[in-house]
């Protein structure tokens, strides 16, 4: 997956959709974001339930499915990223909990991820 991603790739996860909200920055970040998910999950599976063009990115509603590593409980959550690309990569990704703040951001050019 990393050749994906741009060196200088940058993901941002909100206080509304995580306990640990974060920064995670190029390919060490994104091994530290998979990571931080299989400390108390055991499967982990985003399913994209809409695509959005806007401009130069693309909104992506999705529903996270995982499976906690002790319990075996299986939890969902709704979310919608905004991915921006650059030359076939991923240079930027940000999380929201609703379409109408990931495309006011989408249009505004993003950064501001759930706040």
């Amino acid at each position: 997956m990393l050749p994906l991603f741009d060196p200088e790739f940058e993901l941002t996860t909100p206080p509304t959709l995580t306990a640990e909200p974060d920064t995670y920055r190029g390919p060490e970040g994104i091994r530290r974001y998979f990571d931080s998910f299989y400390e108390a999950m055991d499967e982990i599976e985003f399913d994209p339930t809409a695509f959005h063009e806007v401009e130069e990115r693309v909104v992506v509603e999705f529903t996270l499915k995982a499976r906690g590593r002790t319990t075996g409980i299986v939890a969902e959550q709704q979310g919608v990223f905004v991915w921006e690309l650059r030359n076939g990569q991923a240079v930027r990704l940000d999380v929201y909990s609703n379409l109408d703040e990931a495309l006011e951001a989408a249009r505004l050019g993003g950064g501001d991820a759930g706040e």
